[in-house]
């Protein structure tokens, strides 16, 4: 293999800033600051605003757009009539 053309490919330890959970993986991301582990060992550490821990989607506090007070249904009322009416007009000429 060339030397010099490949990237930094190491262990990182991401932390998610959000709740301060931090996972280990290896990774070529570019990183200024380093972190002490439990373990002793010196890591690389990048800093992710949200991960599988705090997203609303894994964690299941995620809301359905439908639940929101009747916002889409309200909105189907106003306008989904006159937009099926038109596509019925337009089919019938």
């Amino acid at each position: 293999m060339k030397e010099g053309i490949h990237p930094n490919y190491r262990e990182v330890c991401f932390q998610d800033m959000s709740n301060g959970f931090k996972f280990v993986t290896r990774s070529c991301a570019n990183t200024k600051e380093m972190i002490k582990m439990e373990d002793g060992r010196d890591l690389p550490l990048y800093k992710l605003d949200t991960t599988s821990e705090s997203h609303p989607f894994y964690t299941g506090t995620q809301k359905s757009v439908d639940n929101m007070g009747g916002r889409v249904e309200r909105f189907r009322n106003r306008f989904g009539k006159t937009a099926t009416a038109k596509v019925a007009e337009v089919a019938a000429e």
